[in-house]
């Protein structure tokens, strides 16, 4: 038999059999409480965010891949916030360097960066997009002493 993937975005640890997934797992014959219950599992991390994610159906078995979310929504998340600044004056937020660091850990796997501090570097990029500062910095600040090594301790794994 061969596979079969359906592929949707779900808040995290709150998939339910409604749409999109339940109408998308029946005809599939799979056990649509299980993979409900797989997928919350596997994104309960990433609660009150859109996670992508891929049921890959083979027969009666079934497996789940997730994504991660953008790293923006992980900043928002952190900061609890609507959306980033629209304008350019306007700070949005102030993120620590944990704060950064974490969401860098939770991107790692899909960032360029394969080591945590250019990983953070990228993190603070889009904080930067968004109008949001570090630890009252603002980004082009924080990255300069990151690069310069004054945070290197806060890097260790």
């Amino acid at each position: 038999m061969a596979k079969q993937t359906i592929s949707a975005l779900v808040q995290g640890g709150k998939a339910t059999a409604g749409p999109p997934l339940g109408p998308a797992l029946g005809p599939t014959g799979v056990n649509i409480g299980d993979v409900i219950s797989k997928i919350n599992e596997k994104t309960k991390e990433f609660a009150g965010i859109d996670v992508p994610i891929k049921v890959i159906i083979e027969g009666k078995g079934f497996e789940i891949e997730v994504g991660t979310p953008p790293v923006s929504a992980l900043i928002k998340k952190e900061l609890k916030l609507e959306k980033g600044s629209g304008t350019k004056d306007t700070v949005a937020g102030d993120i620590t360097l944990e704060q950064a660091i974490k969401v860098a850990k939770m991107k790692i796997d899909t960032l360029k960066s394969k080591d945590l501090k250019n990983a953070t570097l990228q993190v603070l990029g889009t904080c930067k997009s968004m109008n949001i500062t570090c630890e009252g910095k603002t980004v082009t600040e924080i990255n300069k002493e990151i690069k310069e090594g004054a945070h290197d301790a806060r890097f260790k794994e």
